[in-house]
């Protein structure tokens, strides 16, 4: 599994609708860009001045909303994850 660093966290990005409510199949070009996922790592935290660490607020398991074009995208065994800063994660479901 990856193992993020610092106040990183890798996301488990959720499968977009790929119907509309009338039955439209959409091609993946048309699709929006999934803004929800599912926690699956996190890094130690962030790094202060003082040379403690802050605790992440968002813990492996949450759902999380994030921000729409923010963090890496990476595809690891066919699953497709997201590596973003914890200041991109907007709200914990």
């Amino acid at each position: 599994m990856i193992k993020p660093l610092g106040e990183r966290v890798v996301i488990e990005v959720a499968e977009s609708d790929v119907t509309t409510a009338s039955g439209i199949v959409l091609p993946d070009t048309a699709k929006e860009k999934p803004q929800k996922g599912k926690v699956v790592a996190v890094g130690a935290g962030k790094l202060l001045d003082n040379g403690e660490r802050a605790a992440l607020e968002v813990k492996v398991g949450d759902g999380v909303v994030f921000s729409k074009y923010s963090g890496s995208e990476i595809k690891v065994d066919d699953k497709d994850y997201l590596i973003v800063r914890e200041s991109d994660i907007l709200a914990i479901l």
